[in-house]
């Protein structure tokens, strides 16, 4: 039996999308992944030919990952942790210093079934894009709450979240979104 895709449909067609549309506008994107665990870079490299615009994925799940592979800075971590706007941002950014990307996407959260808070519940994702020749003191961050269905339905919920991030033009987040610090 011949498997040819082994991800949901949605999440390859997302994937697909911004395959083409980064293609055409002849950006090369990169990503830090974290709750996700290389969900989004599997569903970009799902998709023939993604080499032409998908440089590289980083899985940095633990924290000190995200020091080491990517110069997440410990008082970032210790003031903010891992799941806040100050280091998915930081994320991006260290993503751009290690590629030659144009754009990177940072995810980070609690997909549970435990470590959540009162303050950062089970579904907290929050997510950063950053690009090259940007002003880096424009953050480009924010946050969701996803429904809590369970770990696959959250990472899976947030790699879609994350593919969106990556369409150019798209607008990274609307006024209506709360954003965790």
């Amino acid at each position: 039996m011949m498997i040819d895709r082994v991800l949901p449909d949605k999440l390859y067609d997302t994937a697909k999308r911004v395959v083409d549309a980064n293609r055409a506008a002849n950006r090369r994107i990169a990503l830090a992944e974290s709750c996700t665990g290389g969900l989004v870079s599997a569903a970009l490299t799902e998709i023939p030919g993604s080499s032409d615009v998908f440089e590289t994925g980083f899985v940095t799940y633990s924290n000190d990952a995200k020091l080491s592979v990517l110069d997440v800075s410990l008082d970032l971590l210790e003031t903010f942790g891992s799941v806040s706007i100050a280091v998915a941002w930081s994320m991006a950014q260290g993503v751009l210093e290690k590629s030659t990307a144009d754009v990177a996407v940072a995810i980070t959260g609690i997909a549970g079934p435990g470590g959540g808070t009162e303050k950062k519940p089970v579904g907290t994702v929050v997510f950063a894009r950053a690009e090259r020749g940007a002003d880096p003191q424009n953050v480009v961050a924010d946050s969701r709450k996803f429904d809590d269905d369970g770990r696959g339905s959250i990472r899976l919920q947030a790699a879609l979240c994350a593919l969106e991030l990556l369409m150019p033009g798209s607008e990274p987040f609307s006024e209506e979104d709360e954003a965790f610090e």
